[in-house]
């Protein structure tokens, strides 16, 4: 994905960047309804959408049709920005075009959802764009829970299950060439297959012990009682505890 060059028939390699004052003057001829400046203005910022859809690799779609998912954000971000505030269109844009692909992402999701939860998430993201548009800033939790009148906990839950899936081989950082993915940052270094073999050859080993030393093992070794200890409990000395307990662990070393 990262090393394609046309994308929709648009050869990304000679993608124009405009100027901050240029795209101020665009967006207030767009304003007038002038077209031409419209179109420009698409064409001036294809590069952002590019950048942008650069953060969902790796999810199994289409390097096209995230891009034209995106040019749908940048549009909106044109039409709905508004000039009296003091932001530059690329701090107001990025976050549009980004709603805009995960609401694509979510909607093309294999994971399926409650429609009362994803209603509310629905609602939610719907909320949150009127209030990007009129305070150009993204709402805290609490403000989107008091606008949609929804407890904040069911905002969260419905937020949180229409979240796409995040590739476990999906790159966090690369070093020279060597790069950690997720499943390097959540993988279980305990419970892995060699763990779970010692496990087992330890309890099969433990379970052909006399009856007598798998309850002194037991006391010692899970309950943390001491050789005296356990000795006034099975009614032996603590010499002869000790020898059994070195003859069972000597047992079942040889077995395992």
């Amino acid at each position: 994905m990262l090393n394609k060059v046309e994308i929709c028939g648009v050869n990304t390699s000679q993608l124009k960047v405009l100027p901050n004052d240029e795209i101020v003057e665009l967006l207030n001829k767009t304003k007038q309804g002038d077209r031409e400046a419209r179109e420009k203005l698409v064409q001036g910022n294809l590069r952002l959408v590019l950048s942008v859809i650069q953060r969902f690799t790796n999810r199994g779609e289409l390097v096209d049709d995230l891009f034209q998912v995106g040019c749908i954000g940048l549009i909106k971000s044109i039409d709905n920005f508004d000039l009296t505030q003091n932001v530059r269109f690329s701090t107001y844009a990025v976050p549009m075009i980004i709603g805009e692909i995960r609401r694509y992402l979510r909607d093309n999701s294999s994971i399926r959802v409650s429609r009362s939860m994803r209603d509310t998430a629905y609602r939610a993201m719907q909320a949150k764009e009127q209030f990007v548009n009129a305070h150009q800033r993204e709402p805290t939790l609490d403000e989107l829970a008091t606008i949609m009148g929804t407890p904040r906990e069911e905002l969260v839950f419905a937020l949180d299950a229409i979240v796409e899936p995040v590739s476990l081989y999906e790159p966090l950082y690369s070093d020279a060439g060597d790069e950690m993915c997720v499943m390097d940052q959540v993988k279980d270094t305990k419970n892995t297959d060699e763990s779970w073999l010692e496990r087992i050859a330890l309890r099969n080993a433990i379970s052909r012990l006399p009856e007598r030393e798998q309850h002194i093992l037991s006391l010692r070794f899970f309950e943390g009682r001491t050789q005296t200890e356990v000795a006034e409990e099975v009614g032996i000395s603590q010499a002869q505890i000790s020898r059994l307990e070195k003859a069972a662990l000597a047992r079942i070393k040889k077995q395992i």
